[in-house]
């Protein structure tokens, strides 16, 4: 997973160049952003609710590079909504991603 985060990092960085602080708050903006499309995931009543936070999810982190995640959110496509075991994967994985 830590390479993911070099991921989330080097999309960064490409995106805004060597401002660190901009580079922490887009960071930040993400994480939060994720964390959101997460909880609604985790409270998705219908397949109409699960499949818009997991198309969120997805062009969120395709936006900044983050393929673990995208591989998660694919697998989680077939999955039911509110499914408890593929949201404590995401979750998981963004975890990871905040850690770094």
């Amino acid at each position: 997973m830590a390479f993911e985060g070099g991921n989330l990092n080097m999309a960064l960085a490409a995106a805004v160049g060597d401002d660190a602080s901009l580079v922490r708050d887009l960071r930040r903006a993400f994480l939060e952003s994720a964390d959101r499309q997460i909880d609604l995931l985790s409270r998705a009543g219908d397949e109409s609710a699960w499949h818009l936070a997991l198309w969120r999810l997805k062009g969120l982190s395709g936006s900044f590079g983050v393929v673990h995640m995208i591989a998660l959110i694919d697998e989680a496509q077939g999955s039911a909504p509110g499914d408890a075991k593929i949201v404590r994967r995401l979750r998981s994985a963004l975890d990871m991603l905040s850690a770094d």
